[in-house]
């Protein structure tokens, strides 16, 4: 009886078996031999070039985009989060102190609009941000310098005269000013034209001693308020301060018939009367004074 030879085992080398393996791409560091079940060990270096060499099938190919795809989305979310990490610390860095605005608690005269403060929704609908009311804040009220603070409006008619001291002796007068007086009317001043020693000359002189102003070319002693009137003076019959010129009508309490007199009010006393100092040509430059209790029957020029 003749039997039939065994079968041979299938031959050839672990690098043959894998060449015509074209199926599936190595991926395991031992590869089981059809047949008997022996396994072949091999070197991970040996493995990682064989699956060089072995031919990519389609479905490798889609695993390795994903993979790729899976790595380029990771190194994105990173670099995103390095972003707001250093944005938030640059924000950190600088606050308030380093003039960033602040928001501050006072309410200020303008139209404001509230937020509505609403937590956020991961549904398909959202709260509004800003509510559409508005609210006006009021300007009404009053204003205030301050518990010490001391203000004389009265100091404010300082900057209506260009001379310091006619702007004090208007301080002083308060409402007594003539309607729509000018301080800085027209002075008549080009120097002393008048004779020496003349009730005039004096007249000049002594108001550019007190700092007031003084017309050249005033005419004689009783023709001086109408003169000034002229030219903006403030001037009536009631004597107000140090320095008024006190008007003589020709021939009034002895004064030339022809030319009239003019004197400096010197002093306004308690009972009403006022002193004066005074001029004239037989008095050689020198003055002299005199007191008058009538004081409302002269003129008085002021400034």
């Amino acid at each position: 009886m003749r039997h039939a030879a065994p079968k041979s085992a299938r031959t050839g080398t672990p690098l043959d078996l894998l060449r015509g393996a074209r199926s599936s791409r190595l991926s395991h560091a031992a590869l089981r031999i059809e047949g008997n079940g022996a396994v072949l060990g091999l070197e991970p270096a040996v493995a990682e070039k064989l699956n060089e060499l072995v031919p990519q099938t389609r479905r490798s190919m889609r695993e390795a985009a994903r993979a790729a795809e899976r790595r380029n989305l990771l190194l994105g979310s990173a670099s995103l989060a390095a972003l707001v990490g250093t944005a938030a610390t640059a924000i950190s860095l600088t606050g308030p102190e380093r003039g960033l605005p602040v928001a501050s608690e006072a309410e200020f005269t303008t139209t404001q609009i509230h937020s509505v403060k609403a937590a956020a929704s991961r549904s398909g609908v959202r709260d509004a941000i800003a509510s559409d009311e508005t609210q006006q804040s009021t300007n009404e009220g009053t204003w205030s310098l301050g518990d010490n603070a001391d203000l004389d409006v009265k100091q404010m008619s300082r900057s209506l005269a260009n001379n310091e001291n006619v702007a004090k002796l208007m301080d002083q007068d308060g409402d007594l000013l003539p309607a729509g007086f000018n301080p800085n009317h027209d002075t008549g001043d080009s120097g002393n034209a008048y004779e020496f020693s003349q009730c005039t000359w004096w007249v000049y002189v002594r108001r550019h001693q007190l700092g007031l102003p003084v017309g050249s070319y005033m005419g004689n002693g009783s023709q001086w308020a109408s003169s000034a009137r002229s030219l903006g003076y403030w001037v009536d019959t009631t004597p107000r301060h140090v320095g008024d010129i006190m008007v003589f009508r020709a021939g009034q309490e002895g004064s030339d018939s022809t030319y009239g007199h003019v004197a400096i009010v010197e002093k306004i006393n308690a009972d009403g009367s006022i002193t004066t100092s005074e001029c004239g040509s037989v008095m050689q430059g020198k003055t002299y004074s005199k007191t008058y209790h009538n004081v409302s029957d002269f003129e008085y020029i002021h400034y």
